[in-house]
C-alpha cells in the first residue's frame, strides 16, 4: 500500500515500524519540522514505562495498554539497531520520613486498583542499599520490578537513521499538513492521494480534534561524577513527583551532529540523568521557568546531596496532546486512521495503541 503518515513524532515512527514489518508498503512522512524530531514531545520525554506508577491518576486501560507496550518495545528497538536502548530493571520509589505516609497511601491505592500491584516490594534501608547503593540513605522505599524505560532521545535518532536506509520511506520535512481526508493529504503544495492516511500529528491535529489541549512538561538534564543510580527512581513529594532516569555516559552510537542538536555535553566520566517532570495546563513551549527549575533541582538535591555538585547541561520543554479525560483516542474510517491524546504516556502507550489501531483499521481491510 502507498501510505501517508502526517506527523513524524513518536507515534508516527512506531506506526511506520509496524507497517514496515507487516508488508512491502511505501511510506511518506509529512512533518512540519525536521525529520530528526528534536521538536517533538517524544524527544523531550524520559521514556518511562511505568504502568503501575501511573495508576494513581490513570484508568485501568492505561495499565493494560502499558503492560502490552512493555512486551512490544524490545522488538521495535532491535529492528532499528538500538540494542541497549531498553531497560527493565524496575523502578525504585522512596520519600523522606515526613512524606512516608503519602507514599504508603500511594502504594496501597495501587494495590487496591489492580491485583498485579501486589508484586510491589517493600524495601527497608538495607534492601534499598542492595538495589541502589547510592540511595541507602533512605530508610524505606518500594520496588516495582516489572517497570522499565526506553532511551527516548536515542530512539528518535536511531529510528530516523533506520528510515533513511529504507528506500520505500520518504520524509517531507518542513511540510505542515493543512487538513486530512480519507486517502488525501492537503498541504500548501496541493492535495496528494494515498491508499491510506494516518494522522499522528498530536497538537497539530486541532483542526479536527477541537477539544485537544496541550499539557506543558519541563525536564532537566544533569551530569554528575560522584553518584551512580542505575534504575529510574521516583521521589514522592506533597506538591510533585520527581523522577530521575539514568542515561549512561552520553550519546553512544549517535553522531556529533545529533549531540549538537540535543545540546548535551559529553563530559568524560560523568553519569547523565534526566530529571522531570512538571505538568502544567498550558501550551506554552518557552524555556523552563525559574520556579520549575528550583522545584526540580531542590527535590533532586534531597534525593541525594551529591546531586548538589551535578552540572545542569540542558533543559527541555514541550507540550503533550491530551483530551479532557486524558485517555488516548483512535478514530478509524476507510482510508483514514487518527491516533492522538497520548498525554504524558507516549512511550508507555504508543506500541500498544498503534497495534490496536492497525488491528481495527487498515489490517482489517487488507
Amino acid at each position: 500500500m502507498n501510505i501517508a503518515i502526517a506527523g513524524a513524532g513518536l507515534a508516527g515512527r512506531v506506526l511506520a515500524l509496524n507497517l514496515l514489518q507487516s508488508g512491502e508498503h511505501t511510506i511518506t512522512f509529512f512533518e512540519k519540522d525536521s525529520k530528526e524530531g528534536v521538536s517533538a514531545a517524544g524527544f523531550t520525554a524520559a521514556g518511562m514505562l511505568a504502568p503501575y506508577a501511573e495508576l494513581e491518576t490513570a484508568e485501568s486501560v492505561i495499565f493494560e495498554l502499558g503492560k502490552r507496550s512493555i512486551e512490544l518495545w524490545p522488538a521495535l528497538l532491535k529492528e532499528i539497531g538500538l540494542f541497549d536502548g531498553y531497560q527493565q530493571k524496575g523502578t525504585v520509589i522512596t520519600a523522606h520520613p515526613q512524606d512516608m505516609g503519602e507514599l504508603e497511601h500511594f502504594i496501597g491505592m495501587l494495590q487496591r486498583k489492580v491485583d498485579a500491584a501486589q508484586s510491589i516490594e517493600t524495601l527497608d534501608k538495607t534492601q534499598i542499599g542492595a538495589l541502589e547503593p547510592d540511595l541507602a540513605m533512605h530508610q524505606k522505599g518500594f520496588f516495582i520490578p516489572e517497570e522499565g524505560v526506553v532511551d527516548a532521545q536515542r530512539f528518535m535518532a536511531f529510528s530516523v537513521n533506520y528510515f533513511d536506509r529504507m528506500e520505500h520511506v520518504t520524509f517531507r520535512e518542513y511540510t505542515p499538513v493543512e487538513r486530512l481526508e480519507p486517502k488525501k493529504v492537503y498541504t500548501k503544495e496541493g492535495v496528494e492521494t494515498f491508499d491510506w492516511v494516518f494522522d499522528t500529528r498530536g497538537l497539530g491535529a486541532k483542526e479536527h480534534f477541537k477539544e485537544l489541549r496541550g499539557v506543558r512538561g519541563e525536564v532537566l538534564w544533569v551530569e554528575a561524577n560522584d553518584i551512580d543510580i542505575s534504575r529510574p527512581t521516583r521521589l514522592m513529594h506533597p506538591r510533585y513527583k520527581l523522577y530521575v532516569v539514568p542515561r549512561g555516559n552520553g550519546c553512544e552510537g549517535i553522531d556529533l551532529e545529533y549531540c549538537a542538536d540535543c545540546k548535551l555535553s559529553q563530559t568524560t566520566g560523568y553519569k547523565r540523568y534526566l530529571i522531570g517532570a512538571t505538568e502544567i495546563e498550558s501550551e506554552d513551549t518557552s524555556p523552563i521557568s525559574v520556579r520549575s527549575s528550583m522545584e526540580l533541582l531542590s527535590a533532586l538535591y534531597t534525593l541525594h546531596p551529591n546531586f548538589g555538585e551535578a552540572r545542569v547541561v540542558n533543559s527541555e520543554t514541550n507540550c503533550r496532546p491530551a483530551f479532557k479525560d486524558n485517555l488516548p483516542r483512535i478514530e478509524n474510517e476507510e482510508g483514514l486512521t487518527r491516533i492522538n491524546g497520548l498525554y504524558r504516556h507516549g512511550y508507555l502507550l504508543s506500541p500498544a495503541i498503534v497495534e490496536k489501531a492497525l488491528n481495527e483499521g487498515i489490517r482489517r481491510v487488507q
